[in-house]
């Protein structure tokens, strides 16, 4: 269960506002036509914001994999480069392919299910794997249709390296000034 206060705020059903009003992009990059409006929902305000760019590959000390980008740790190893267009690239790639789409297999009408929780859902899969998510108590909600607690539910993922760590609690649930948590835009974009 969370730990502080889920609630719904106007930052992010601005951000959900804006996905749906056609702003598929992310640092300036229009990404392709079929990006489904929850990959870019996720991405433009939980991924980005709460990963960051790195663009030399550095080592996680939590996960313990070399990553690079926006936390992109397949293939990655010591001393590796990219460019932003290249990591924006990646990241659409990836998302959409590793973890949009796992997602729609393992939650039965998915793309049904609202856009904020959708893209909760996402940013969770890319942060801690998406056979966690799928295994989930947030998936089973979502699959009973009991948004609210799949909203909340997702909170739990809030440790690395066996301990509840600060940086994890705000990204699962109410973010920080600058950023949108993954409960919060989940539960803005909940029907009344």
């Amino acid at each position: 269960m969370p730990i502080n206060k889920i609630v719904s705020s106007k930052r992010a059903k601005a951000a959900i506002a804006a996905v749906l009003a056609g702003g598929l992009a992310v640092g300036g990059a229009i990404w392709p036509a079929s990006t489904p409006p929850a990959v870019a929902l996720a991405v433009n305000a939980l991924i980005v914001p709460w990963e960051g760019l790195v663009l030399k590959s550095h080592w996680d000390r939590y996960a313990k994999i070399w990553d690079i980008c926006y936390g992109e740790t397949n293939g990655i190893g010591p001393g590796m480069t990219k460019t932003k267009a290249e990591c924006d690239a990646m990241l659409i790639k990836r998302v959409t392919n590793d973890y949009y789409k796992p997602l729609t297999k393992c939650i039965a009408g998915f793309d049904d299910k609202p856009i904020s929780l959708q893209a909760s859902l996402i940013s969770g899969a890319y942060n801690f794997g998406v056979g966690a998510a799928c295994k989930s108590t947030a998936a089973r909600h979502t699959r009973d249709g009991k948004y609210r607690l799949a909203c909340e539910a997702q909170t739990a993922f809030n440790r690395a390296g066996g301990q509840v760590v600060n940086g994890l609690v705000k990204r699962r649930e109410m973010g920080d000034a600058q950023r949108i948590g993954e409960a919060e835009l989940c539960v803005s974009g909940l029907p009344s």
